[in-house]
């Protein structure tokens, strides 16, 4: 790990003076060095842009991950008929829908006795934009 984050700190401090050209299946890296990114599939590119563009572009039903406690089948099932998918994912609430908003939700669910820890909202990534783009998941 140290030799890496040493690699990105030499390499942000060229960005700017130099042309850089890195290829990498780190789709994390690609973001934090890049100011234009190029997906590749086969040989091919079949999208470029800025890491914000790229995700911004890609379309995606607006999410909140949820970490609450108290959260019973009663606020589940109210959560269910307001909202186009609701989980439970790894002890968190998993709320997609078009609709989806962020005041609203958190409202509701401490108007219910929920104790929320924390929410936020989910924001789509660049392995997000390669899988879009490419359907593959980097290990393939």
């Amino acid at each position: 790990p140290q030799a890496s984050w040493a690699t990105w700190e030499h390499i942000a401090q060229l960005k700017g003076r130099k042309t850089i050209l890195l290829t990498t299946h780190y789709m994390e890296e690609a973001d934090f060095l890049s100011d234009r990114v190029a997906i590749i599939d086969e040989g091919r590119i079949v999208t470029v842009g800025t890491p914000s563009q790229l995700k911004a572009n890609l379309i995606k039903t607006p999410t909140i991950i949820v970490s609450a406690d108290n959260i019973t089948p009663e606020i589940m099932q109210g959560l269910k008929a307001r909202y186009s998918e609701v989980k439970e994912v790894d002890g968190k609430l998993r709320v997609s829908g078009e609709n989806l908003d962020f005041r609203e939700l958190t409202d509701y669910l401490h108007s219910n006795g929920a104790t929320i820890r924390s929410a936020s909202l989910e924001e789509p990534s660049l392995e997000d934009v390669f899988i879009h783009f490419t359907g593959k998941e980097l290990r393939e």
